[in-house]
C-alpha cells in the first residue's frame, strides 16, 4: 500500500518536472524575460490608467445600462497587439500619421470629458455593445496613448514578452470592468460626484496635451 502511493506520488512528480521543464525550454526559445513583462506591463498600465478611469466606467455605465467587460477587454487587447505588428503600416496604407491618428483620439476624450463636467450628453446612442468599444476599448484602453506606446516599446522588449503584458494588462482592465458597480458602492454618491468632476478636468486636460503635442509635431513635420 506504502510502495503503490510512494510509486503514485513518484510518477506525479516525474510529470510535473517533465511539464515544467519543458515550459522553461519553451520559455527560453521563445525570448521570454520576466524583467521585461514586468517593465513592459509597467509602462502599459500607467498609459491605460484603467484605475483612473473608474469614474469615466461608472458614468458610460450609467448611460449605457451595462458595460459588456469581455468585449472591451478583447477588443482592446486585439487592437494592441494588431498594432504591435501593423501600427505604421496600417496608418500608411490609409495615409495617416500616429500624429494625426492621436489627434482624432484626443477630439473623443475632450468631447467625452464635456460630457463629465457639464453633465451634457454630446454621444448619443449610447448601447452596451457600443459603450463597450468606443468609447472604452477605444479610445479610453487602446488610445493613442497606449498604441504608441505598443510601437515604442517594440524597439526596447521582444515581441513575446509585449504581448503578455498586454494580455496582463486586459486582465486588470476586465477585473475593473466588472467591478466598477463595487467601487461605485464603496465610494458613494458624493466620492463619485467628486471623482467625477476631478476626472473630467484631468481628461479634458489630457485631451487638450494629447491635441497640442502632436499638431505641433505634424506642424513641425510640414
Amino acid at each position: 500500500m506504502v510502495n503503490q502511493l510512494i510509486n503514485k506520488l513518484g510518477d506525479f512528480f516525474f510529470i510535473v518536472h517533465n511539464y515544467f521543464t519543458t515550459f522553461a525550454q519553451i520559455f527560453w526559445i521563445m525570448n521570454f524575460d520576466v524583467k521585461e513583462i514586468v517593465s513592459a506591463t509597467m509602462v502599459l498600465f500607467a498609459v491605460v490608467d484603467i484605475i483612473g478611469s473608474v469614474p469615466i466606467i461608472i458614468n458610460l455605465r450609467k448611460k449605457a445600462g451595462r458595460i459588456q467587460s469581455e468585449k472591451t477587454a478583447i477588443v482592446a487587447g486585439s487592437l494592441l497587439v494588431v498594432f504591435l505588428f501593423l501600427g505604421k503600416q496600417l496608418l500608411n496604407l490609409f495615409g495617416v500619421t500616429v500624429e494625426a491618428f492621436a489627434v482624432a483620439g484626443a477630439f473623443i476624450l475632450f468631447f467625452l470629458a464635456l460630457e463629465m463636467i457639464l453633465g451634457i450628453t454630446l454621444y448619443k446612442g449610447t448601447t452596451p455593445e457600443s459603450a463597450s468599444i468606443v468609447p472604452l476599448a477605444f479610445p479610453m484602453v487602446a488610445g493613442a496613448g497606449a498604441l504608441t506606446t505598443v510601437l515604442s516599446l517594440r524597439a526596447k522588449f521582444y515581441v513575446e514578452n509585449i504581448i503578455v503584458a498586454i494580455i496582463i494588462n486586459m486582465v486588470i482592465v476586465y477585473i475593473v470592468l466588472k467591478s466598477s458597480e463595487r467601487i461605485e458602492k464603496f465610494l458613494g454618491k458624493q466620492g463619485i460626484t467628486v471623482l467625477h468632476n476631478l476626472f473630467g478636468v484631468i481628461l479634458l486636460a489630457i485631451a487638450v496635451n494629447l491635441f497640442t503635442t502632436n499638431i505641433r509635431a505634424m506642424l513641425f513635420v510640414h
